[in-house]
């Protein structure tokens, strides 16, 4: 039964309080504080029913991030990477702390530039996610220190199967953990000392696209003499397998689960020192490799956590606590079936890096829609270095529109819906390509999305000329939702009959959120209607109440 009529109505409805999930009121920019100024809580990620959220301040909090370029990380690039922030709205900043950069020398750290970030995003109202680029960056050592990169016989790097030497360090040599692990521990030494009553810095990547292109594991002899051991007993019982060689356990998938193994375990052993000195999140990012099919490992970056070893990440490195796709392909169905690997009851979604090419900013709804806790467009800066095909050809204000128009009004309500995501209480939907609109179940309602629809009549949707539609939805109250979204139509209809007649749609208010409360603007009736809600480039969030009669 479609809803296409609302009767107008004869007076205003009282505004509501929104006190969500229990949770009192905090502001949206920096949260609750102490009476000192400092942030009451250290920031950690909760778990409820195989849902996630990342508490700051105490209350769930939806990372909309905005990661600068790899080489952004120095004072004087600074000023070029504020801009494009406030830009584009962002509330978090992700920014690499190479190891070069702090320990140039061995044993001499230097953390200047930390300090300078930390205290220009307290001025800018921004919190941090810091990526720690060591002994991976991208499969290589090119952010280690030369002391390091340049002495292969004190830190050896992967050699293959035919012999030929690959730039990825081996996970194996203790020599290189050793160096790393001090590095990081040192980096959260002074983190915590820097940084740990204000909590300007949410979370800590470990490393960065961790793994080896062109060889599926290491060849080396050190590496060969545990290869023909015996798998270890932890991996064995997590994986609920019987004992024995990597080859008698997992057969053609031996070397790239022996590989995935081995560089968890060290990313572990490194994020386990670094929390025994500050326990703050940490979370691994990954380069992927194609999600619906089989690839030769030699194809993709073998070892990092994509999405056939994801249950070996987890068994070999406890220390992290999520893994995070790092998604460039533009493809609807290739977004979407990661963002559905990489949501599982252990593992929370966390976008840690996508395109910033237009086509990418309407998957942050379908990352709501998986209950992600956040997502980061790569290279927002005004450094001038792009990263066409894999992002825009230019950035500049109206390149980075898109990713405004979306953080502005996700930020308005940022943690009502991760509050409600919590719970379960939010769906999401981004703009398809082959087909051109979606449907979400919300249990007693069936929400239909379309796009390229005019305001009025019924039509068969044609798209946009560009997609870059999307809708989110989140469930306040029996019978009561709030619906965002841009460049889309939204139909409800209901799933099971209830009412000696039928339903309708009650109220729509539309309005915003202050510090927690719903603050009603006006009321919806006739025209913006009698076909659908329908959403353009205005940023607005509707309360829609259903009934029976």
């Amino acid at each position: 039964m479609r809803i296409s009529t609302m009767k107008k109505a004869g007076r205003s409805l009282l505004m509501a309080a929104t006190m969500l999930a229990g949770l009192a009121p905090v502001a949206h920019t920096r949260g609750a504080q102490a009476a000192d100024g400092h942030s009451a809580e250290m920031p950690r990620l909760v778990r409820e029913d195989g849902r996630y959220a990342l508490m700051v301040d105490g209350a769930p909090y939806l990372v909309l991030g905005a990661q600068a370029n790899n080489s952004s990380n120095w004072p004087s690039v600074l000023p070029q990477v504020w801009p494009a922030v406030e830009q584009v709205q962002a509330n978090t900043l992700f920014m690499p702390i190479a190891w070069q950069q702090i320990e140039a020398t061995e044993g001499k750290f230097d953390f200047s530039f930390l300090d300078t970030l930390l205290a220009q995003a307290r001025e800018h109202k921004k919190h941090l996610v810091l990526l720690w680029f060591g002994t991976w960056k991208n499969n290589g050592p090119s952010y280690a220190p030369n002391w390091v990169k340049l002495d292969n016989d004190r830190f050896p790097r992967v050699v293959g199967s035919k012999g030929v030497m690959r730039g990825s360090l081996s996970p194996l040599a203790p020599a290189t953990l050793d160096a790393d692990r001090k590095a990081f521990v040192a980096f959260m030494r002074h983190l915590k000392q820097a940084d740990g009553q204000q909590h300007t810095v949410l979370m800590v990547q470990v490393e960065n696209e961790t793994g080896t292109y062109g060889a599926v594991r290491d060849f080396t002899p050190m590496a060969q003499k545990v290869f023909e051991g015996k798998v270890p007993d932890d991996l064995v019982k997590a994986l609920k397998k019987q004992p024995g060689t990597w080859k008698d356990v997992f057969g053609k998938d031996a070397d790239e689960f022996f590989h995935a193994y081995y560089i968890a375990r060290f990313v572990d052993q490194v994020a386990a020192a670094g929390k025994a000195e500050y326990p703050i999140p940490m979370y691994v990012n990954a380069a992927l490799r194609d999600p619906f099919k089989d690839q030769d490992p030699y194809s993709y970056s073998s070892g990092g956590p994509t999405w056939n070893v994801l249950d070996i990440w987890k068994a070999a490195a406890p220390s992290i606590d999520l893994i995070g796709p790092d998604i460039y392909d533009r493809g609807y169905d290739f977004y979407i079936k990661t963002l559905e690997q990489y949501k599982r009851p252990d593992n929370a979604l966390f976008v840690a890096e996508t395109g910033n090419d237009s086509v990418y900013a309407r998957y942050v709804f379908a990352t709501l829609g998986h209950q992600g806790i956040g997502f980061a467009p790569f290279g927002i800066d005004y450094t001038r270095y792009v990263n066409y095909p894999l992002g825009a050809a230019k950035i500049d204000a109206e390149a980075l529109e898109p990713f405004t128009m979306n953080f502005k009004l996700l930020g308005s309500m940022n943690r009502e819906l991760a509050a409600l995501s919590l719970k379960g209480k939010v769906w999401g939907a981004s703009e398809p390509t082959a087909d051109h609109s979606n449907t979400l179940d919300l249990g007693p309602y069936k929400a239909t999305i379309s796009y390229g629809l005019p305001q009025f009549g019924d039509a068969k949707p044609t798209g946009n000329d560009k997609p870059c539609g999307g809708v989110v939805i989140a469930e306040m109250a029996p019978n009561e939702y709030l619906v965002a979204g841009y460049h889309a139509r939204v139909d409800f209809a209901q799933t099971i009959k209830a009412g000696k007649n039928g339903f309708m749609i009650a109220s729509v208010e539309e309005g915003h959120f202050e510090n927690g409360k719903w603050v009603f603007e006006r009321l919806w009736n006739g025209d913006q209607t009698d076909y659908g809600l329908n959403f353009t480039s205005i940023p607005q969030i509707l309360k829609v109440r259903f009934a029976t009669y």
